[in-house]
């Protein structure tokens, strides 16, 4: 994919992330099924833990409580780590309620 991702969503990294630790099996159009361990998530994206072996541009679709099937396409890799952005914002009152479910910690879980 030389030409990468054409996304519409803008860059918001600073965006507040919340940890997680969830593992999900993700769709490649290529590779077939991928496990991908999320370690923190926002409404905008979330950061994985592992070697996943994709280029910056590549998509994955997957299917997350509450919000359902949701594609994400590779922004970063570096050591191990690797940044994904949604097709899509997730709408803060489903965010509030994924967050809820992927983080059993309530001291972790974003403030109301």
């Amino acid at each position: 994919m030389s030409a990468g991702a054409q996304l519409s969503v803008t860059d918001k990294r600073r965006a507040a992330r919340h940890p997680v630790d969830y593992s999900v099996i993700a769709e490649h159009r290529q590779l077939g099924d991928l496990n991908l361990h999320i370690v923190n998530v926002s409404a905008q994206g979330f950061m994985v833990q592992g070697d996943l072996g994709l280029e910056r541009g590549e998509r994955v679709v997957m299917r997350l409580p509450v919000v359902g099937r949701i594609e994400a396409h590779l922004i970063w890799a570096h050591e191990g780590r690797a940044g994904f952005q949604f097709e899509r914002i997730i709408r803060v009152d489903d965010f509030l309620k994924l967050v809820d479910t992927l983080q059993p910690n309530p001291r972790l879980r974003p403030r109301r």
